[in-house]
C-alpha cells in the first residue's frame, strides 16, 4: 500500500481530571476546576500544534444512582458550561481550534447557529460544533420529558436541526455588510437570504443576526456511530469522533462512512474520520502497564458497574455479580453503537462485567493503548496508514500528566516519521483539518408535514 501524503490529525479531548473513570483519584490529576487549569490544558495542547480542543457536554446528573454515582465525584456536574468555557479559551489562545458539544435533542437550532458563528467570531474562525443527540434519561427530565427520547425521534430531529442551522450559517453572503458611511448603507439587501423553514420539529424563519463565519461557517462534528447516525453524518459532518476497537473494524468503518459522501455530491476529504484513543505511555513497557494498573487499582466495583449501566443502556447491572457475565439485553434508547460494541467485546472474548468495566474504565470504548512512545506511534501509524482514521482524538488518562506524556514522547516520534506536523501551516480549523470553505447554500422553504 502507498504511503498516505497527507498528514494526520491530532485532537486534545479535555474531560476533567482525565478520562479514565478513577482519574479524579490519580495522585497526578489535577482537580480541573478553574479556569486556569483549561489554560494550562490548551495551552499545551497548542504548543504542540494540535489541530483542536474537544470538550464534551452532559446536562443532568444521575441523582437515582447516588451510591455508585457520588464514587465518581464528577458524574453529570460539569465545572463550565462549554461554549461558555470555549469563549474564554479563544482569548488566550490563538491557532488551536475549539470544538463544543451542544445536544439538538433539548436546545433550539437559531441559539445553536448564534453562539457558535459567535465563538467563531471571537476565535477568529477556529470554531467546531459537535453535533449529538442525548441519550442520558436524567437529562430529559429536565427539558419538559418524562423519559429519554426514543432514538429514532432523536435522529429525525438531529437531521432537521442540523438542516436549520447549516441555513442559518448562510445568511449573509460574503461582502454583505458594506458600512459605507458616504452613502449612509450599512449592508446589501440583495446579499441576505431568509431561512423561512416550516418543518415537522421546527418553524424558524431567520436570518441570523450575526454577520458571516471567519471560516465560511464552523466546522461540524459528530459523535453518532449508529446506523442514523452515519447517515447524518455522511450528509451533513465535517469530522467524526468515532470509536473502534479492531483494525478490521476501523478500516470497515472509515469506508462505509466515506463510501455514503458522493450520494450527496461529496468527496472523500470533506469529511475527517477522528477516532478516539486513550493513550498510557511510559519509557518502558513496564513503566507503562504500571501507570494503567495504578489507575485501574483505584476503580470501586460499584463505579465500574456504573459506568456499564450507563453505556449498556440498563440499570439492571447495578446489583448484578460483578463476576458473572453481560446477561442478554434489550435493545436501548440510549447509544445504541456503544451498547453494540461493548456486547460484542464481552462475547467475543468472554468477559465477565468486571473484565468489562475494566477494559472500558479509560476510554469508554474507545481504543485503549498501553506502552512506549514507539509501540502506540506504531499502533497509530498502523490505523491512520490502512485508512482506519484521519487522525485522533487523544483521550489522555489523567490532567495535566497524561496530556503531557502523550506530547513530550509520542508527539516527537510520530513527527519522525513524518505523520504530524511540526508548525501550524493555516490560522482556522478548517485550515488544520484540510477541511475546504463550503459553498454557500441558498436555503430552500421547507413545508411542515
Amino acid at each position: 500500500m502507498a504511503r498516505r501524503k497527507d498528514k494526520l490529525s491530532l485532537g486534545a479531548f479535555l474531560l476533567f481530571t482525565g478520562h479514565h473513570v478513577a482519574a479524579w483519584r490519580s495522585k497526578d490529576a489535577s482537580d480541573s476546576q478553574t479556569l486556569q487549569d483549561f489554560v494550562q490544558f490548551a495551552r499545551l495542547a497548542e504548543d504542540a500544534k494540535f489541530d483542536a480542543v474537544f470538550l464534551a457536554d452532559q446536562v443532568g446528573v444521575k441523582i437515582d444512582r447516588l451510591n455508585a454515582a457520588s464514587r465518581k465525584a464528577h458524574t453529570g456536574v460539569y465545572p463550565f458550561e462549554p461554549l461558555t468555557l470555549l469563549s474564554a479559551l479563544s482569548a488566550v489562545t490563538s491557532r488551536i481550534g475549539l470544538v463544543a458539544t451542544v445536544s439538538t435533542s433539548y436546545n433550539e437550532p437559531f441559539n445553536v447557529a448564534r453562539q457558535f458563528a459567535s465563538l467563531d467570531r471571537l476565535s477568529g474562525g477556529r470554531a467546531g460544533w459537535n453535533l449529538v443527540t442525548s441519550t442520558d434519561a436524567s437529562a430529559a427530565l429536565n427539558f419538559n420529558h418524562d423519559g429519554l427520547i426514543p432514538h429514532a425521534d432523536r435522529y429525525a430531529r438531529a437531521e432537521e436541526f442540523a438542516d436549520v442551522v447549516n441555513g442559518l450559517w448562510d445568511s449573509w453572503e460574503e461582502g454583505a455588510f458594506l458600512r459605507d458611511r458616504a452613502d449612509g448603507r450599512y449592508f446589501d439587501p440583495a446579499k441576505l437570504h431568509v431561512l423561512d423553514h416550516r418543518g415537522r420539529h421546527f418553524k424558524v424563519r431567520g436570518p441570523l443576526n450575526i454577520p458571516p463565519a471567519p471560516q465560511g461557517r464552523p466546522v461540524v462534528v459528530q459523535a453518532g456511530s449508529s446506523e442514523p447516525g452515519k447517515a447524518l453524518a455522511a450528509r451533513t459532518a465535517e469530522a467524526i469522533f468515532t470509536a473502534q476497537q479492531t483494525l478490521a473494524d476501523a478500516v470497515a468503518f472509515y469506508a462505509d462512512v466515506k463510501g455514503r459522501l458522493a450520494k450527496f455530491g461529496r468527496e472523500p476529504d470533506d469529511l475527517k474520520i477522528l477516532p478516539g484513543v486513550f493513550p498510557v505511555v511510559g519509557e518502558t513497557e513496564s513503566e507503562a502497564k504500571e501507570k494503567f494498573d495504578y489507575l485501574q487499582s483505584l476503580i470501586s466495583p460499584e463505579v465500574g458497574l456504573d459506568l456499564l449501566a450507563t453505556f449498556l443502556g440498563t440499570t439492571e447491572i447495578l446489583n448484578a455479580d460483578p463476576n458473572g457475565p453481560v446477561p442478554a439485553l434489550k435493545e436501548t434508547e440510549g447509544g445504541k453503537s456503544r451498547q453494540a460494541l461493548l456486547v460484542d467485546l464481552a462475547r467475543r472474548e468472554g468477559l465477565s462485567l468486571r473484565d468489562l468495566y475494566l477494559r472500558i474504565a479509560g476510554a469508554r470504548g474507545h481504543w485503549q493503548v498501553v506502552g512506549t512512545p514507539s509501540q502506540i506511534a506504531d499502533q497509530l501509524e498502523e490505523r491512520f496508514e490502512n485508512y482506519g482514521a484521519d487522525g485522533f482524538n487523544i483521550m489522555a488518562p489523567t490532567l495535566p500528566t497524561g496530556l503531557e506524556d502523550f506530547i513530550r514522547l509520542v508527539v516527537p516520534e510520530l513527527r519522525r516519521r513524518g505523520l504530524f506536523r511540526e508548525e501550524y501551516e493555516g490560522r482556522t480549523l478548517r485550515d488544520h483539518l484540510g477541511l475546504r470553505r463550503p459553498q454557500r447554500r441558498k436555503p430552500a422553504a421547507v413545508a411542515a408535514e
